[in-house]
């Protein structure tokens, strides 16, 4: 017991509590609403034509635009003919219609966040942002307290906490 003694004393001096004892809560919510965005890339005109065992008098083409804001068309077919009866042949012909060259201010239309119409172009990537009042975030503290918190319009967000703090002895 007199080994334990100077521990005890240690333990429920003064000293031991100078500083007090702290402990806080925060629980804490955000919400994010993002901006519409479209990504469009115009996709060319192309031909291709690979065979193996064909002979060829002509070769499939394009034809060049009409005019600087249309695509290129499929022009001529081509005359192809296998080379040697009864031998292994393999043809394959490929063309991809390209898009017209679009009007200025004819692209994505975006209204209250969202993409109310697209590009019509070969390649687009959108995203539909967030509409105003649609996103909450809902934040209950330890003390029972509540926060409701909406975001706005797109492109904003909303960032919520809520804390509870505990002292002794300081």
């Amino acid at each position: 017991m007199k080994k334990l003694l100077p521990l005890i004393l240690l333990l429920i001096s003064p000293a031991a509590h100078a500083n007090g004892i702290s402990h806080k809560v925060v629980a804490s919510s955000a919400a994010y609403v993002d901006g519409a965005y479209s990504v469009s890339n115009r996709v060319g005109s192309s031909y291709s034509m690979s065979a193996t065992g064909i002979t060829s008098s002509a070769l499939g083409r394009l034809t060049a635009p009409g005019s600087a804001t249309a695509a290129a068309t499929w022009g001529t077919a081509g005359t192809y003919a296998q080379t040697t009866a009864g031998t292994t042949t393999s043809f394959t012909e490929t063309m991809l219609q390209g898009d017209v060259v679009a009007a200025m201010g004819s692209g994505s239309t975006v209204a209250s966040g969202v993409v109310a119409s697209l590009p019509a172009f070969g390649n687009v990537t959108t995203y539909s942002g967030g509409v105003a009042g649609n996103l909450a975030a809902t934040l209950t503290s330890v003390a029972g307290g509540t926060v409701v918190l909406t975001a706005g319009g797109a492109g904003t967000s909303v960032v919520g906490s809520v804390s509870s703090e505990l002292t002794i002895g300081r």
